[in-house]
């Protein structure tokens, strides 16, 4: 059975956590699957943002480790320790490339996080473009009690998310956090009441980024991503060649018609 749900509807994409039983706990499946249904919305022109949802009483429990502990950890006793720690790593990266096809997908992703949101669940919104939550959703990088370091993804972009003190302090003690407090250090863009307010603020903000045309949506995550940690002028070669690339479109003449025609634009992607 699929343990994450893929629909589209005009032009937003919703993928959905779908394990409730389980805490959407993140099994082999979900990293089986995560992949393959960002490869979809890659391949589906139609769809011009992504809503990340979750089934049940929480966002995710994180790693499932009954599922994940033996496949990380069980290596043929024939295999030499440097065999061991080859093949470990090249599972780790497996799971790391799953995450990051979130981060790595075209058009901007949208994480709509209630109830609990732990461990591999902050390496998955953190790979996402904007995060909402609930007002009772809770944070925790809970690997450093598991004894272990987080490695799909948190503490590499983490950092560009909320500042380094925050950072040190959520990945060292791995203490919950609340809704409230994620927002106020940015880990937030916002919190609403209860699940109602996050499924509608959920869409009106898709609906928003899917009005506008998808070639400058996609345009701008691609250079928002290449200017992240390179110097200013770096960034403006890239722009420079995107805009150079993409700029002269119908979706640029439908939005000088309609602005001089006093109407909203409707864009095409072309």
């Amino acid at each position: 059975m699929a343990v994450l749900d893929l629909s589209v509807t005009d032009h937003v994409a919703t993928l959905t956590l779908d394990r409730p039983d389980a805490l959407n706990a993140m099994g082999p499946r979900f990293f089986d699957e995560l992949p393959d249904r960002i490869a979809e919305v890659n391949d589906t022109d139609a769809v011009r943002v992504v809503r990340l949802d979750a089934r049940g009483r929480a966002f995710t429990a994180g790693l499932d480790l009954k599922q994940m502990a033996p496949a990380l950890l069980a290596e043929s006793s024939e295999a030499s320790p440097v065999q061991q720690r080859r093949r470990l790593r090249r599972k780790i990266e497996n799971l790391q490339a799953a995450i990051s096809a979130v981060a790595d997908c075209r058009v901007p992703v949208i994480a709509a996080v209630h109830g609990a949101c732990i461990g591999a669940g902050i390496d998955l919104i953190t790979a996402c473009d904007i995060r909402i939550a609930t007002s009772e959703a809770r944070f925790s990088v809970r690997e450093t009690r598991m004894a272990m370091v987080a490695d799909l993804g948190t503490l590499q972009r983490l950092r560009g998310i909320i500042p380094e003190g925050h950072l040190a302090e959520l990945v060292y003690t791995g203490a919950d956090l609340t809704a409230d407090r994620a927002a106020d250090i940015g880990l937030l863009n916002r919190v609403v009441d209860d699940r109602d307010a996050l499924q509608r603020a959920a869409d009106d903000l898709a609906e928003q980024i899917a009005s506008n045309s998808p070639l400058a949506v996609e345009g701008a995550k691609q250079v928002l991503r290449a200017s992240r940690d390179r110097p200013v002028d770096e960034g403006l070669d890239y722009v420079a060649l995107w805009n150079a690339a993409f700029l002269q479109s119908d979706d640029l003449s439908e939005a000088l018609q309609a602005f001089q025609e006093g109407r909203d634009p409707s864009f095409d992607g072309r």
